[in-house]
């Protein structure tokens, strides 16, 4: 069975997100994209885990159901702790088998912070204390450190972070996976040795239910349920691939500031100082130049026996280039419900034929559509909190480009 599953999402309970992120919502997003398993999110929130026990009906072991879609219990915590007496701040997703299981990690999270705060509780605790206390719960739940790169709330950011997995987590941590985030890929990650250590999955980290599986991970699993998603993800084996944004659309990509509306790449922040040549403050480092500073290896590296990996772009922000009109204009969203209708869902359109592609939209869309699969697209790169956007034709730099500022940094 083919399972495409986004494992972190966020609901209406958390800080600056949809209120349409309720079941209702989730579910009927999840089956428009093509998600088979989607995520619950934000189960330490006490009105979230109520609705999640009042609504969700057990379907398999540890996969429960709404409106016909599929769900697993997860759910993002902030940690907060100091290494070497500075603050750091990482953001660490957790999977857990039951809502039994769920209620007692509750219980137990709640000595830590308030839960009622947030949908993304914070917790005065390093990684180590996370997985002492969850393990201890049931052997089963399971920690991804979340989004390892983003600059202000991550294993590796360059705010917040560390240059080690053993200072967050301690020697020999009991994780799962690390998650990529919207501002690297798989071959960013394989640049770094700790990063090779660990299986990558990709999620949406979605704040409304449009941005459900922006990233995901597909699997070929014999049946659907807890225990074998964790198996495959552990192993590899039945992990077929992650969807990724491509970096460069990512919002921490490069580094710059926002208020100063400038960036720029790793070399040419170096070579400032990694000053701002405007206000003379300190540059918000992105991840592509904390990929840099920890990295052993080029990207473009890729070890043996690794999950492989496809680029997406939003289908909306496609058609609204093709089109060249708002992403948010009737237009837009008439023409992306027609490529729904017609092959079901829109990953079936990321993975369809050019040919195909052509009969149903016609030769102009699906020239587009078969660039971004092809990574024949250009970027003005994402910085400091601003996405990136991209290009059909050349008006930025092209994505194969990055290697030749990575040859003269390392």
């Amino acid at each position: 069975m083919r399972v495409v599953a986004d494992l972190h999402i966020h609901s209406k309970y958390s800080g600056a997100t949809s209120k349409n992120s309720d079941l209702e919502g989730l579910s009927k997003w999840a089956k428009i994209k093509g998600i088979t398993l989607q995520a619950t999110g934000d189960f330490t929130h006490p009105l979230w885990f109520k609705e999640l026990k009042e609504k969700l009906k057990e379907e398999e072991e540890g996969i429960y159901s709404y409106n016909g879609q599929r769900f697993i219990l997860s759910v993002e915590v902030s940690l907060i702790f100091e290494v070497e007496e500075k603050t750091r701040k990482v953001h660490v997703l957790i999977l857990t088998p039951s809502l039994q299981i769920a209620e007692q990690i509750n219980e137990e999270l709640s000595k830590y912070g308030n839960l009622e705060s947030d949908a993304r509780p914070t917790l005065l605790m390093n990684g180590e204390e996370l997985i002492e206390v969850i393990k201890q719960i049931e052997r089963r739940n399971e920690i991804i450190p979340a989004h390892i790169w983003t600059p202000w709330f991550s294993l590796f950011g360059s705010k917040f972070g560390v240059d080690s997995i053993e200072e967050a987590f301690g020697k020999k941590p009991k994780i799962l996976a690390l998650e990529t985030g919207l501002s690297s890929d798989p071959l960013m990650n394989w640049a770094v040795k700790e990063s090779r250590s660990y299986p990558l999955v990709s999620n949406s980290d979605s704040h409304s239910p449009k941005n459900l599986g922006r990233e995901a991970n597909v699997f070929e699993l014999k049946e659907i349920s807890y225990d074998n998603l964790v198996e495959a993800i552990r192993t590899g084996r039945g992990f077929v691939k992650t969807y990724e944004f491509y970096p460069q659309e990512g919002k921490y990509y490069f580094d710059g500031h926002r208020k100063c509306n400038i960036s720029f790449s790793p070399e040419e922040a170096e070579k400032l100082g990694n000053i701002c040549p405007k206000c003379r403050k300190k540059l918000t480092l992105g991840v592509l130049h904390r990929v840099y500073e920890l990295s052993d290896k080029r990207i473009g590296f890729k070890p043996e026996g690794k999950v492989g990996f496809q680029h997406i772009v939003p289908l909306p922000k496609l058609i609204a280039k093709v089109l060249g009109k708002g992403e948010n204009t009737k237009a837009v969203w008439e023409s992306y419900f027609m490529l729904i209708k017609y092959f079901g869902s829109e990953f079936n359109v990321y993975e369809a034929s050019y040919d195909e592609l052509k009969l149903a939209v016609g030769e102009r869309m699906a020239d587009a559509i078969y660039k971004v699969n092809r990574g024949e697209i250009y970027w003005r790169e994402g910085f400091d909190g601003v996405f990136g956007e991209f290009f059909l034709e050349e008006r930025g730099v092209k994505n194969k480009n990055v290697q030749k500022t990575l040859d003269s940094f390392i």
